[in-house]
Parts: structure tokens; sequence; C-alpha cells
């Protein structure tokens, strides 16, 4: 090949930025450093308790109405609050499981701790998209009951127990916990009449991802109905502690 032959140079990939209207109004997250310090460090379940009469929750309210009247399937709806109302939302309303039609929910960026056992109402739920959501360490159960959900984007680095960084999960109590009213099982979805739940963690594939899942069941016989954990994170049910020994 001579000196004088110059090949042109390829066109430049172009990649495209899925949640960049999202992005445009996320607001910095509260701080949080659970994952900070030594591994053997014992961490909590973040507390924070949601605001009912914040505007950002009736905002968010008022959106999922509106996304369960006009059926819609994608609904991104942190991309439609301000950011100090994106701020105010720590939880998801138990409201989302009126949202039988979305295929698609993005929440890019979010200040969430907890996302409720409703969602697992979502049934045409296909694709979950809490990414950069740097306080979201944990799943509900329930998830496990959106059969058609496939792809999910989430910041696996955030979650306890994840398979690189390894950080430990919360210790559950092995005696039954108090769980709001009207609360169901995360097995056999009978509601918990005594107010009552067996807790316990257990890490499972749930789309893209191994996730760590908190269930609340009823009792002995349907944690024993669960399916064994993914092999890598920790392979059964368990009350937490560093995945090395559960």
């Amino acid at each position: 090949m001579g000196g004088d032959d110059q090949r042109p140079e390829p066109p430049a990939r172009v990649f495209v930025n899925r949640f960049a209207a999202d992005a445009a109004t996320a607001p910095a997250a509260d701080r949080c450093d659970c994952f900070q310090g030594p591994r053997e460090r014992p961490l909590e379940l973040h507390t924070d308790r949601q605001d009912t009469t914040a505007p950002g929750w009736l905002h968010l309210l008022e959106l999922i109405d509106e996304a369960a009247a006009d059926g819609r399937e994608v609904f991104r709806p942190l991309a439609e609050l301000s950011p100090a109302e994106r701020r105010q939302i720590v939880t998801l309303p138990a409201a989302v499981a009126k949202l039988t039609e979305v295929k698609h929910f993005v929440l890019y960026g979010s200040n969430l701790v907890r996302i409720p056992p409703e969602i697992g109402a979502m049934t045409s739920l296909e694709g979950f998209e809490p990414y950069t959501s740097y306080r979201l360490h944990w799943f509900p159960y329930e998830i496990t009951r959106c059969t058609r959900l496939c792809r999910s984007t989430v910041s696996t680095r955030a979650l306890y127990g994840n398979y690189k960084y390894r950080p430990p999960f919360p210790r559950l109590s092995s005696k039954p916990q108090p769980v709001p009213a009207g609360r169901r099982c995360s097995v056999c979805a009978r509601e918990l009449t005594d107010g009552t739940a067996r807790w316990t963690w257990l890490s499972l594939r749930v789309a893209t991802d191994v996730l760590p899942l908190l269930v609340q069941a009823c009792s002995q016989e349907c944690l024993n109905a669960l399916p064994e954990g993914d092999a890598r994170h920790a392979p059964s049910p368990h009350q937490g502690g560093l995945v090395d020994e559960v």
C-alpha cells in the first residue's frame, strides 16, 4: 500500500439518548450514602415517608388518572413534573395499579426509594426503566406478576447484593412484621388480615436484570413456594447480610 493511499474515514456513529426528555428536567436527587464505607457496614431500608399533600404527589396522581383514562402505552410521568415536584416523590402511588394498558414505564433519574407492590397489576408492562434512580435499592416481589416484562434498564450498582459490587442486604427479622392495612401476600395474593407478614429477600432475574426482591408472605408455606434465586447473587431466599454469607 503506497503512502499516498488514504482511505476515507467512516462516518461518525450517532447514538440516541432515549432519556433526553427526562434528563432535561431531572433534579439532583437526595443524597444516598448507603454503599459508602466498609462493605461490612450494616445497611437499613430507607425510611423516607411520602408526603401525600406535596404538589408533586398530587400532580403525579393526576397524571396517573389521565394515563389510565386515555389508555396510553408509554408513561413517563416524571418528565411532566417540575424539578421540585420530582424530588417530592419517594414512592409511587398505589394507583399505578390502574395503568393496565401501559407497556413502557420510564422513571429516569427519580428520587424513589421504593416501588409499591401494586406495580404487579400493570399486566401489559413490557419495558421498565428506572435508570439512574440511585436511591432505589430493591423492588417488590409483585413485579414478577408483570409476565410480559422483557426489557429493563436499572442502575444495578445501586442494588442490594449486585453481582459486581456485593453490597449487603439490610437484615430482616425472622418474626412476622407489621404491614399497611389491605396489603396482600406477595406469593398467593391473599389479604394479610392480621396486619403482619413474613419478610424475606430473593434475588431473581426480572426481564433484563437480576433484581433484589422483597417478599412479604402470609405463611411459611408461601415462603417455601418461592423459586430459587440467581446463583451468582444469592441462590436462596434469605434474611439479609453479606451476599457471601447468605
